[in-house]
C-alpha cells in the first residue's frame, strides 16, 4: 500500500488535473495504477493499494448497535474515518460493534518494519503514525549504556529487564508495546478498539512473541487463569480505568508484576491515566518510569512540567508511601500543529531507599 500524507493531490497541477471533466471512471483508475507501478520501482514489493492519510478526527458519529447515529461523540477508538481510499480493495466498509473472525479475515491488512519490528494494521479501521518512530527508538535505547551521562541511573542490563513488566494503557496496534517487548519486558496492554487489538495480535505473532488477548467472557475469569507464564504480551480489550484493579488481582493471584514502565500514549492528553499509573506502580522495587503523552504549546511546556511535578508531589504526600517522583525529562516528539508539540513527560518514581 502507498499511503500518502494529508493534502496530497489537493494543490497545484494535481488539483487541476483531477478536476478535469474527462478524467473519470477507468481513466482515473489507470492514473492511480500508473502511479503505483512507478513508485513500486523504487522498492522491493509491488504496490497495489493507494490512499491519502488524513488527521484522526477527535469526534465521530456515536454508535448505536451496528449503526452510526447522527450525533457526535469522542472518537475514543481513533478510527481513521477521514482516510481517502483512491485505488484497491480495502475490505468491506461495514464495521460491526464486535468484529468477528470473519470480519478480520475479510479486511485488508498491511505491515511495515521500523527498528527491525513488524507492525501490522487494517488501514480502513486503524491508524498508523509514522512520526512516532522517534519515541519508539528512544524507548529501545532507554536502558542502554549509550544513554546520556546525566541519565546513567537508567542503565539496566538486558538480563535484568526480563524480570520486569511494562504497562501500555493506550496500546493501539502496538506502537510502543513492541519496543518494550523487544527490550525483553513482559507487557500488559489495554485497548478499546477491537481492530487495533487484532492488529497488535498479528504484529506480535509476526515478531515471534507469545501474545494473549483477553476479551468478552474471559474478562470475568480469575486472574490466576489469565496468565500461564508463557505470554510476553497480554492485551485486555477493556477500558484502561480498570487496569489498576486488574493488576492488583494478578498480583494477588501470585504473579509478581514488577512494573518498570507505564506508557500513557494518548493525544491530546493522557491525563486520566496519570493517577492510576502512580497507584499501579506502588510495589515497584527499584524505581520505574511513567511516560505521559500530551500536546502542549511551545510556551507552555515548562509550566506544564511544573504542574505535573506538583500533581505527583501531592499524590506522594497523600499516600505517605516513601516514594518520590521527578519529571526528569521532556521529550519533544514532533509538531502536532504550529507551535504545538507532541510531548512525552518522563516521570521517574523512586523509593527513599533507592539510589539514583
Amino acid at each position: 500500500m502507498l499511503l500518502l500524507p494529508s493534502g496530497s493531490f489537493d494543490k497545484g497541477l494535481w488539483r487541476t488535473l483531477l478536476s478535469h471533466p474527462d478524467l473519470t471512471g477507468d481513466k482515473i483508475h489507470q492514473l492511480w495504477d500508473a502511479i503505483l507501478r512507478d513508485v513500486s520501482k523504487t522498492g522491493s514489493s509491488t504496490l497495489t493499494h493507494l490512499a491519502v492519510n488524513e488527521g484522526i478526527p477527535l469526534q465521530t458519529g456515536a454508535r448505536t448497535g451496528d449503526e452510526l447515529a447522527a450525533d457526535k461523540a469522542e472518537n475514543i477508538l481513533r478510527t481513521p474515518s477521514g482516510l481517502k481510499i483512491l485505488h484497491g480493495d480495502f475490505g468491506p466498509p461495514s464495521n460491526p460493534a464486535k468484529p468477528s473472525a470473519e470480519d478480520f479475515e475479510a479486511a485488508f491488512w498491511v505491515s511495515t518494519k521500523q527498528n527491525g519490528i513488524y507492525q501490522t494494521w487494517a488501514p480502513r479501521w486503524t491508524m498508523f503514525s509514522r512520526g512516532n518512530i522517534k519515541e519508539k527508538t528512544r524507548l529501545l535505547d532507554f536502558h542502554s549504556q549509550t544513554a546520556p551521562e546525566a541519565m546513567s541511573h537508567r542503565h539496566r542490563p538486558a538480563s535484568l529487564l526480563k524480570n520486569h513488566w511494562a504497562v501500555d494503557l493506550y496500546a493501539g496496534i502496538g506502537y510502543f508495546t513492541f519496543s518494550y517487548a523487544k527490550l525483553g519486558l513482559r507487557v500488559l496492554c489495554w485497548e478499546l478498539n477491537p481492530w487495533s487489538v487484532e492488529a497488535l495480535r498479528r504484529g506480535a505473532v509476526a515478531n515471534g512473541w507469545q501474545v494473549k488477548v483477553v476479551q468478552d467472557d474471559d474478562l470475568e475469569q480469575p486472574a490466576a487463569q489469565l496468565l500461564t507464564g508463557d505470554e510476553q504480551i497480554v492485551v485486555f480489550l477493556q477500558d484502561n480505568q480498570k487496569a489498576t484493579v486488574r493488576i492488583a488481582d494478578i498480583r494477588a493471584s501470585g504473579t509478581a508484576v514488577d512494573i518498570l514502565h507505564v506508557n500513557g500514549g494518548l493525544l491530546p492528553t493522557s491525563e486520566p491515566t496519570w493517577r492510576p499509573a502512580w497507584d499501579m506502580t506502588a510495589t515497584s522495587l527499584d524505581g520505574c518510569w511513567l511516560h505521559l503523552h500530551e500536546n502542549v504549546g511551545i510556551h507552555d511546556i515548562e509550566p506544564r512540567r511544573t504542574k505535573i511535578q506538583s500533581l505527583y508531589d501531592g499524590w506522594a504526600a497523600a499516600t505517605e508511601s516513601g516514594r518520590t517522583a521527578a519529571v526528569e525529562h521532556v521529550e519533544l516528539v514532533k509538531t502536532y500543529a504550529p507551535d504545538v508539540w507532541h510531548c512525552v513527560f518522563d516521570v521517574h518514581i523512586t523509593r527513599s531507599s533507592c539510589v539514583t
